[in-house]
């Protein structure tokens, strides 16, 4: 009998200390979780351009999406997408974003650049109440959004 009881008492040592293990090993990953981000993403947008909406094409071009590559290697974008809720789109056509670069997309017409493209554009694309900014790579998957307005949480998600 007393083979049984030691064998129930070491048992019962033996899982006392693997919760005692768990329960230490568990805050300590969660302390180290960092939320995942992602390697391109949509960094800033100026919806509605300072001063007056006169259509102008200087009004048009601070009307801005800025997109980010976070990783030190470039991403070629070319035929990438960005989109509103309307349909809009302007697709990116042979352009590569350096590590830790950000580009600025701009509605009205210019010189594309480096660091600056120009949609081309005559109207407004991104509505001042509420809008939805939405990056797509080459084979239509969802890359990132940004909303704004009343609407901000409906998105175009996926």
């Amino acid at each position: 009998m007393s083979k049984s009881i030691t064998a129930r008492r070491l048992t019962a040592a033996v899982l006392s200390a693997g919760a005692l293990t768990a329960v230490l090993t568990v805050p300590t990953s969660a302390a180290e979780y960092r939320p995942h981000r992602p390697s391109v993403q949509i960094s800033d947008v100026q919806y509605d351009s300072p001063g007056r909406d006169d259509r102008s094409n200087r009004s048009l071009n601070r009307e801005w999406v800025e997109i980010t590559n976070n990783t030190r290697r470039a991403v070629n974008l070319d035929g990438w997408t960005l989109q509103d809720e309307d349909g809009r789109t302007y697709t990116f056509d042979d352009y590569r974003l350096r590590g830790r670069a950000t580009v600025r997309i701009h509605t009205g017409v210019g010189r594309d650049t480096r660091t600056d493209l120009f949609q081309d554009r005559r109207h407004y694309v991104w509505d001042n109440h509420s809008d939805t900014a939405t990056l797509r790579n080459d084979r239509g998957r969802f890359i990132d959004d940004e909303s704004w307005g009343h609407d901000r949480h409906r998105g175009n998600r996926r």
